[in-house]
Parts: C-alpha cells; sequence; structure tokens
C-alpha cells in the first residue's frame, strides 16, 4: 500500500541524493594542501555530471581544529584555511545556478574551547552566569579531586576535565563527551537555544537548503548527570552510547522547533528546507520518533552500514526501517559511508586478502546499487563514487584524529577515509593540490591512488564512477525508484530480491556463488558481469520485469508491513 500524495511527492528531499563533500580532503584551490570552498566550487561541475541531487558540507566554521572544525569558535563565519563568506555565497549560488541543493553542517552538542562563551565562562569565576550555558559541575571525593560521575569520552578518556579558577585555585568540572577541546552545551539554559536559533537564521538567510545536524540525539543529558550503569560503552564501539547522555525526551522540542524556523522560510517562498540529523540510537523504532511529522525531516539510518554482509541481515535491517520509520510518514535516509567510517571497499573486503581478490570492490558496487534501488533518500561519501579503499597505513606521525591521540590506539582512527581525494596524474598530490610552490597534502595519498583518479575513472565505462552515474540517471528517470513501494520475492539461498514499483526488480547474490536469476532477460544495470538468467555472486542487478510477458522466476514473498511497503 502506498500513502503517498501528490503533495509529498514535491518534496525534493524525499528522495534526494545527496553528496558529502569533506571540505578539507576535496580540492585545494591555494596550494596550502588542504581542500577549501573554491575548490569544491570548481567541483561541483564533476558532481552536477555524477547525477547527485545536492551537497553536504562538513564544517568549515573557525576553530582551533582540533577535530577537524567539529569544534566550533564562531558559527556565523569561515575559517581563513577554507575561505570567506564572500566565497561561500559564491559557492551557494554557483551550486544553485547548477541545480544543486547545499546543506552544512552544524554542531549543536559542543562547541570549541575557544568559543567566546567557554571564555567567558572560565574567566567569570564561580559565580558566573556564563558556566550555565555548559555542564559545570563540582567533583567527587576529597577536595572534589574526582570527576562527577563516571561518564566516558568517546574519544577515549573520563568526559570531564577539571578547570583552574581565575584566582588558581581549582574548580569545578565541565562535561565533554568527545574531548576537552569541545566542552558540551546545556541545552536546559535558554541562551543556548536563543542562539542556535540566530545561527539558523543566519545561514538561511545566505541561501542555504539545510542542515546536516551533528550528534541529534545528545543534546541533553539526564538533570541529574548520574553515574552510567555501563561507564566503559562509549569506549568499547563509536556505536554505543551512554543512555543518560544521549536521545533524552527533552531534545524532540529542539527539532520541532527547528522545524518550525524551517517551515518559516518555506512559508515565504515555497523551497522545502531541509534537516537531517546524525542519529545514533540502538533501535529502528526509535529512529523513528525523530522524523516524526513536525520534527526532522530525515535522520540518517546507520543500521544498513553496520549490517554485517549477510543476506538476513540486509532483509531484516531494510524491513525494519521501512516498517518503523517509513511508517512515520518520513522516507528512510540510507547511508553506506561518511567520514567516521571505514571505507565500503576496506569493509566489505571481509578479510586481509579481500581487496586484492576483488571481494571488497564486488561486494561495495553490489551495496551501492542496493541502496540506490531502495526507497527513500541516499547519501553518498565523497571517494565512493571512486570505489576508494581505506588507507590503512598512515604512519603514526601524521595522524591527526582526536581519537588516536586520546587513547594510543589505531583501532577507530578515522584519518584512513580522509585522504585528500585523487583527480588526475599518476602521483601524489593527483590533481588535489596544484602550482610549483603547492604544500603536500595535509594527509599524504598512497601511490595505487592513482588507480582511483576521477580522471581514470570517467576514462573507464567499468568504473565505480560509471556505475553511480548510470544508477543515478536511472534513478532520475524511472518512476519505480526513489520514494515508493517495495515488495519482497522469495529466493534461493543468499540472494536478496525485491520488487519497486510495478515492476523494477533489484537482486543482489551475498554468496560467492553464481545463482539463478530473478527475472529473465539482460539487466537493465549491474554491479559486475552478469549474463542472461544468472546472478553471479557479490552481484547486483536491476531489471525492468512486465508482469505481462516477463513475469519474475520466483514469487511475492511477505511485505515489509509499513505505509511505503
Amino acid at each position: 500500500m502506498l500513502i503517498a500524495t501528490a503533495a509529498a511527492t514535491q518534496h525534493w528531499w524525499r528522495d534526494a541524493v545527496i553528496y558529502q563533500v569533506y571540505v578539507r580532503s576535496f580540492l585545494d584551490s591555494t596550494g596550502d594542501g588542504i581542500g577549501d570552498l573554491a575548490g569544491v566550487r570548481v567541483g561541483l561541475p564533476y558532481l552536477k555530471k555524477l547525477g547527485v541531487d545536492g551537497i553536504w558540507l562538513s564544517p568549515f566554521y573557525p576553530s582551533p581544529q582540533h577535530d577537524h572544525g567539529y569544534d566550533v569558535a564562531d558559527y556565523t563565519g569561515v575559517d581563513p584555511v577554507y575561505g570567506d563568506l564572500a566565497e561561500f555565497d559564491l559557492l551557494v549560488a554557483d551550486a544553485h545556478r547548477l541545480g544543486l541543493k547545499v546543506l552544512i553542517d552544524i554542531v549543536p552538542n559542543h562547541c570549541s574551547s575557544a568559543h567566546p562563551w567557554f571564555r567567558e565562562a572560565l574567566a567569570g569565576g564561580p559565580d558566573s552566569p556564563a558556566r550555565s550555558r555548559f555542564h559545570f559541575a563540582p567533583g567527587r571525593g576529597a577536595d572534589g579531586a574526582l570527576p562527577p560521575n563516571n561518564w566516558r569520552a568517546m574519544f577515549g578518556g573520563p568526559a570531564w576535565s577539571r578547570i583552574t579558577e581565575p584566582d588558581g585555585e581549582p574548580g569545578p568540572w565541565y562535561l565533554h563527551l568527545f574531548t576537552p577541546e569541545q566542552p558540551d552545551l546545556n541545552w536546559r539554559d535558554p541562551a543556548v537555544g536563543e542562539h542556535f536559533d540566530a545561527v539558523l537564521r543566519f545561514w538561511l538567510d545566505r541561501g542555504v537548503d539545510g542542515f546536516r545536524i551533528d550528534v541529534a540525539a545528545g543534546l541533553h543529558k539526564h538533570p541529574e548527570l548520574p553515574d552510567s550503569p555501563d561507564p566503559e560503552a562509549d569506549e568499547r564501539s563509536r556505536d554505543s552510547v551512554n543512555p543518560l547522555a544521549w536521545n533524552q525526551p527533552e531534545v524532540h522540542q529542539v527539532w520541532r522547533d527547528w522545524r518550525a524556523v524551517c517551515e518559516e522560510y518555506t512559508a515565504r517562498d515555497g523551497l522545502d528546507r531541509l534537516l537531517v540529523g546524525e542519529v545514533s540510537v540502538p533501535t529502528a523504532r526509535e529512529h523513528a520518533e525523530y522524523v516524526r511529522p513536525d520534527e526532522l525531516h530525515q535522520a540518517f539510518f546507520f543500521h544498513l552500514l553496520s549490517a554485517r554482509w549477510d543476506v538476513d541481515a540486509f532483509r531484516r535491517t531494510i524491513s525494519e526501517a521501512m516498517r518503523d520509520i517509513a511508517g512515520t510518514g518520513s522516507t528512510v535516509t540510507w547511508v553506506l559511508n561518511n567520514h567516521d567510517q571505514v571505507r565500503t571497499v576496506t569493509r566489505y573486503a571481509g578479510e586481509p586478502s579481500g581487496e586484492a581478490s576483488g571481494l571488497g570492490p564486488a561486494r561495495a558496487r553490489a551495496a551501492a546499487l542496493l541502496m540506490l534501488a531502495l526507497p527513500g533518500a541516499a547519501y553518498v561519501y565523497q571517494g565512493e563514487e571512486l570505489g576508494l579503499p581505506e588507507v590503512v597505513d598512515l604512519p603514526d606521525e601524521v595522524l591527526t584524529d582526536p581519537i588516536f591521540r586520546r587513547t594510543g590506539s589505531r583501532r577507530f582512527v578515522r584519518d584512513g577515509c580522509r585522504v585528500p581525494l585523487p583527480w588526475t596524474g599518476h602521483a601524489s598530490p593527483f590533481g588535489f593540490t596544484s602550482g610549483a610552490g603547492a604544500a603536500r597534502p595535509w594527509l599524504p595519498q598512497p601511490e595505487w591512488f592513482a588507480e582511483h583518479a576521477t580522471d581514470r575513472a570517467l576514462a573507464d565505462t567499468r568504473s565505480f564512477w560509471h556505475l553511480y552515474r548510470d544508477g543515478l540517471q536511472l534513478r532520475r528517470s524511472l518512476p519505480q525508484l526513489g520514494e515508493g513501494t517495495l515488495r519482497w520475492l522469495e529466493t534461493p539461498p543468499q540472494v536478496l530480491a525485491f520488487v519497486r514499483g510495478d515492476g523494477l526488480v533489484c537482486a543482489v547474490n551475498f554468496g560467492t556463488e553464481a545463482a539463478p536469476a530473478p527475472v529473465t532477460g539482460t539487466p537493465l544495470l549491474a554491479s559486475g558481469d552478469c549474463p542472461p538468467g544468472v546472478l553471479p555472486g557479490s552481484t547486483a542487478a536491476w531489471w525492468i520485469s512486465d508482469p505481462a510477458t516477463t513475469a519474475p522466476l520466483f514469487p511475492p514473498a511477505s511485505s515489509p508491513k509499513g505505509p511505503t511497503a
């Protein structure tokens, strides 16, 4: 059953494909070895040719760069390393001329320790009202020498740091769920909400089409700041969260308020403004609470990203999303990667030899085609369209991720997916930066990046780039794709297959041995060689199936429950 109305289909975001630009690593226009907004502007025609609907820009605000911009010192400016507001305005104007939407990253959970608010809080002494904008609390134990509770930081170590008062005496502790350089804001202080209302309006007035919201489930903390029942959870996995510091019920009012601001702008000119949240919660049902009609428009569904390469895991994950998230009237927002995750080719390799054997790339191609066939929206991280693997052998001395600095462990280090993109040529800097006096890229590019350079990818019709481009073109031209219905087909073991709309069939073989194809005839698009009647291992394909002439070989299975199933 499908309940989408004609009005609903006019909302561009419901089935949009957005390309995530990690500005620092996209394209350098100045020769300093760091990507910038002018470089993004140069790359816009490339993204238009790829076929995406818009871009999401990682933080470019003034920042000490302890976490590469996610420690914001000024929410209404541009760090000089990335350009200035005039350059930002040119970028937005050029993107809009090309028909591309522009989303910017906003970081409301925490700011930089260099932010004027935090400096004021430190300088004001124990009675400073500025401290109410943050989570300051007295320590425990003798002379308050122990942290206020047992919470751990996501990036390692305690979630509390003690300050020294202006008179030199030891003071209270402040909360930071990531690093000491990123103090958490206290959203129970009205001044915080008022400030971000002004920040949203500042950027909306400059023409942005929406916001990607960092740590969208974490703004409110339990008011009593009690001990966590599992204090080590945050350090065991980046996907584990402290239930006392995340997903508190009060956070939903923040998104109602922000949605109202967006609706106010939409009422003026009829153009949708989008809120998409980074929502890390345990279940699809909890996820659905963030995309109710008066809250966020979208929230990244990370469960597909984290699902192991297994037919049952993927089917269960997709079914739960369709049942619980699409049931709100929103659409599911699918992702396979971002700037915090191991790149898909490497993640799916399965074992150290997987990339060399082709297993990782084959699975990554199949997963991309699967994602683009699912109902709803999708986000693609830069370089995924080039089939870039993770750079796993960066020397310790070049690593910049605060996770490494705080833990000494490379387990969750994110630099490997942030290495600057290769554009042209056979040696670093691969066109990322240019000029006789150009600096080296801020992270070193390996020699094998030459195999994935953009110029080579565009010239090879069998490349990842062409698979993404062809999938995006079909997604735009075929009425069965994007928003709409999904109906499962019965399949042999290791094969996942479903029907979209009236007759588009997508099938993925999660095994390594060939299986019968669910539809006779030649595929419309396939992630690898796919002869008629056969679906090779680690391959996905799309077919158009006319029920009157080329009915699927496999009968329908039970559909996931929900209004779009």
